[in-house]
C-alpha cells in the first residue's frame, strides 16, 4: 500500500518519494500533488450543512396548469382552472395549490425551463442537467453521486447521497439519479422496502461480533482489491465501510423514522398515499419530511420520486383530485419547516419534471409532451426568493424571455455548494477531465 509518509527510499531514477512529492509529480496510484491539494482544499468544505432536496415530479407535469396559466388563451388551450393571488406582486398560481401560493414569497418560480433533448420520458436531464446524449465513458453522474464524490459525507452514519425513489413500473421513474461514470460507491442509498430492516443488527450480533467479521472480511478482500484492475473493489470497500457505520449508529435509521416527530408536525406534511401511482411513484407525503429529517441528519443531496404526472388524458381532474392535494401540501410543509428550524439558508429544494404539456388540450381532456418548455419551482438555499424568472407567450407553448436551462440550475446549486465551477472536475472512465456543468453558469438572478 501506498504510505505517503513512510520512510523515503530510492526511486529508479534516483528521486526519493518525498522528493517527488515536492515537485508534484508522483503518479503511483493515479495521485499527484494537485489531487492532493484539491482533497485538502475540499475538506475545509466537509462540515458544510449545504444540502439539497430535489424533487422529480415524474412523468412531467403540466406548466401552464401549475405556474403559469394563461386566461386570455382560448379555452382549448387555457383549462378550466383558475388563477389566485399570492404575496408576491403580479404572481398568481393556479386555484388547487393555495399552500403553496400563500408562501410564494419563499420560491421563485422558473417558468422557461427547457433542455430536454426530446419527448421521452426521463428522470435524466432533472437529477444531471445534462442530455443523456453523446454521454462521456461510464454515463453523466447526477447531482447525488457528484457531490457525494467531491464533498463526501457530513456525518459518517448518514450517507450522503439518499434516494426515496421505490422501483417503477418505468424504471426510469424509479431512478433517484445514477453514479454514471463515478461507480458504486457514490450511487443512492434507497431506504426502501426490505433495505430498512437490514439497517438494524440482527439479534445476538454484537458490536464486536461485527467487528471480527469485519476483520476477516478486509483479509479476504485485500487480496481481492490487489488484483482488481476494474476499481469497482474500491467502490466496494467504500460501501462497506458505509453499511457498517449505519449498522453501528442508529442516527440513518433515526432519520427515516417519522413516528420521533410530534403529530401535529406529521400532519402538517400529510401521508398521501404511499403506494406507487400506476408505473409510476407514490404520492407520499411523508417523503417531504423524511427527506427533512435526513438533510438535518447530515446527508447532503435528497433525491425525491413524487407521483406520476402524465396526464395524457383527464389532466384537470387528475390534478386536482390526485396530485395536487398531496403536492400542495407537503411541498409547503417542507418549505416552512426548513424556515422554521433556520434551515432555509443552507438547504434548497427544487421540484420540477423532465418538460412541459402541449398548449392544446386533446380530445381525452389531457395534455401530451411539450419538450420546447417546462416549469419548476425552487426555494431556500440562501438564494433570492419571491420571483418570477422567464415567461411563455400567450399560448405557453413557447419561451419568449429568458431561457433557463436545466444545467444553469445544477450550477447554482453547486455554487452555492461552495464549488468552483472553473476548477471542479472529475475523471470519466477513460480518464478524460470533465466539468460539473457543460458551459452553464449559476443564475444571476439567484444569487
Amino acid at each position: 500500500m501506498l504510505n505517503l509518509t513512510g520512510p523515503a527510499f530510492r526511486m529508479c531514477d534516483g528521486l526519493t518519494r518525498r522528493e517527488a512529492l515536492r515537485l508534484g509529480v508522483l503518479g503511483l496510484g493515479g495521485i499527484a500533488l494537485p489531487d492532493l491539494l484539491r482533497a485538502e482544499q475540499a475538506a475545509r468544505i466537509t462540515n458544510s450543512k449545504k444540502a439539497v432536496i430535489m424533487i422529480y415530479m415524474v412523468g412531467a407535469p403540466p406548466h401552464q396548469d401549475m405556474y403559469d396559466l394563461k386566461m386570455d388563451a382560448p379555452s382549448e388551450i387555457r383549462g378550466e382552472f383558475k388563477p389566485i393571488n399570492t404575496p408576491v406582486p403580479g404572481l398568481q398560481v393556479c386555484e388547487h395549490l393555495p399552500k403553496l401560493a400563500a408562501i410564494m414569497d419563499k420560491c421563485a418560480v422558473l417558468r422557461s425551463v427547457t433542455g430536454s433533448p426530446d419527448g421521452n420520458h426521463d428522470s435524466f436531464i432533472c437529477y444531471t442537467g445534462r442530455s443523456f446524449r453523446n454521454q462521456p465513458s461510464g454515463g453523466w453522474p447526477a447531482i447525488g453521486p457528484t457531490v457525494s464524490k467531491l464533498f463526501g459525507p457530513r456525518n459518517p452514519s448518514v450517507p450522503p447521497f439518499v434516494g426515496l425513489a421505490p422501483n417503477a413500473g418505468h424504471p426510469p421513474y424509479g431512478s433517484p439519479g445514477h453514479p454514471g461514470f463515478l461507480g458504486v460507491a457514490h450511487a443512492a442509498f434507497r431506504p426502501t422496502g426490505p433495505a430498512r430492516d437490514d439497517m438494524q443488527l440482527a439479534a445476538g450480533v454484537t458490536r464486536e461480533r461485527l467487528a471480527h467479521r469485519e476483520n476477516l472480511l478486509s483479509g479476504f478482500d485485500r487480496f481481492r482489491r490487489d488484483v482488481d484492475a476494474s476499481g469497482m473493489m474500491n467502490g466496494m470497500d467504500a460501501i462497506n465501510r458505509q453499511a457498517l457505520e449505519i449498522l453501528t449508529s442508529s442516527k440513518l435509521a433515526d432519520a427515516l423514522d417519522v413516528s420521533k416527530e410530534d403529530q401535529a408536525t406529521r400532519d402538517r406534511y400529510g401521508k398521501g398515499d404511499t403506494r406507487n401511482y400506476g408505473d409510476g411513484a407514490p404520492r407520499n407525503g411523508e417523503h417531504f419530511l423524511v427527506a427533512r429529517r435526513l438533510v438535518e441528519a447530515g446527508a447532503r443531496v435528497v433525491t425525491l420520486n413524487f407521483g406520476r404526472w402524465d396526464f395524457h388524458s383527464a389532466n384537470f381532474s387528475e390534478f386536482k383530485n390526485t396530485h395536487a392535494p398531496i403536492f400542495d401540501q407537503a411541498l409547503s410543509a417542507l418549505i416552512e419547516d426548513l424556515h422554521a428550524r433556520g434551515m432555509s439558508d443552507d438547504v434548497a429544494v427544487v421540484a420540477w419534471g423532465e418538460f412541459g404539456r402541449t398548449p392544446r388540450i386533446n380530445p381525452d381532456a389531457g395534455r401530451d409532451h411539450w419538450p420546447q418548455v417546462g416549469g419548476g419551482l425552487i426555494a431556500g438555499g440562501g438564494l433570492r426568493m419571491g420571483q418570477v424568472i422567464g415567461a411563455t407567450d400567450r399560448l405557453g407553448a413557447e419561451i419568449s424571455e429568458r431561457p433557463i436551462h436545466f444545467g444553469e440550475v445544477h450550477a447554482t446549486l453547486y455554487h452555492k455548494m461552495g464549488l468552483d465551477l472553473n476548477n471542479a472536475y472529475y475523471h470519466d472512465l477513460s480518464g478524460r477531465p470533465q466539468y460539473l456543468v457543460d458551459h452553464h453558469l449559476p443564475m444571476r438572478e439567484l444569487l
